[in-house]
């Protein structure tokens, strides 16, 4: 059983952390952190200058990451740290060009030999998928796609070719929090699972047990960002415990569902 389908044995909280911010070591202490609050598989935000689908929080982490240094190299090595110690799910959320610069068949190499076990690529059409999901597919990494409120009649031709998970944007617009999450990822959900067994997890805009809650009433998985990423940008390099008690808050109502 593949490590992505582990995390989805009961209801899955998915955790995100921008690589690199503010540090990668700090990268590898916050997903531990996010483990031991019961994540069920962290995301690891490969920052790009123009992150065209991240709301302000987000963007600024970039922002914080490019200037501390970080690269997919030392992305890379920070995954290997990280499979030291645990075989938690770790994903890569990645804009196309740094994939693109780097190859698509070595990048996916890569990705096997240091565990990267899936990649969100939220900028490349499912149209383009082509290429990198014959190079993700031969190297045993699941190339995850996105299925948007905008989808509308490519649901089910998305959903009968995903791999590992799919991430159901909830809302309009870029990531952040949000004090409601619409309700049309149910039509979506229940669309997509009229062709297939994968499961579906909810981001863009949950930050709330409450929200989670709800939303794991319907979904197989929960994904939130913008609320890590706010304590990583008001606590910095002490965010560990923070981000570890917030984990657990969000996975318990996971639970609750």
């Amino acid at each position: 059983m593949s490590r992505i389908k582990k995390a989805f044995e009961g209801k899955a909280f998915i955790g995100f952390v921008t690589g690199g911010d503010p540090s990668i070591e700090k990268t590898v202490e916050f997903v531990l952190e996010m483990e031991k609050g019961g994540a069920d598989l962290v995301e690891i935000g490969v920052p790009f200058s123009d992150p065209v689908a991240e709301g302000p929080v987000i963007q600024k982490a970039n922002q914080r990451a490019l200037s501390a240094g970080t690269t997919l190299p030392r992305l890379f090595e920070a995954v290997e740290e990280v499979r030291k110690v645990t075989q938690i799910p770790l994903v890569f959320l990645t804009y196309l060009n740094p994939v693109f610069r780097f190859g698509y068949p070595a990048f996916f190499k890569k990705c096997q030999a240091s565990g990267v076990d899936g990649v969100i690529i939220p900028d490349m059409p499912y149209e383009e998928q082509g290429e990198a999901k014959f190079d993700a597919r031969e190297n045993g990494v699941d190339l995850i796609s996105l299925i948007a409120p905008t989808s509308k009649d490519r649901v089910q031709r998305i959903a009968k070719d995903a791999d590992g998970f799919i991430y159901v944007v909830s809302s309009m617009g870029v990531t952040g929090t949000r004090r409601e999450i619409a309700s049309g990822y149910k039509d979506i959900i229940a669309s997509a699972r009229q062709v297939t067994s994968v499961p579906l997890a909810v981001g863009f805009g949950v930050s709330e047990p409450a929200q989670a809650k709800e939303i794991a009433k319907t979904a197989d998985g929960v994904i939130v960002g913008s609320a890590i990423t706010k304590l990583v940008e008001k606590h910095g390099a002490d965010a560990g415990p923070h981000i570890q008690a917030y984990t657990k808050s969000m996975k318990d109502a996971v639970i609750s569902g």
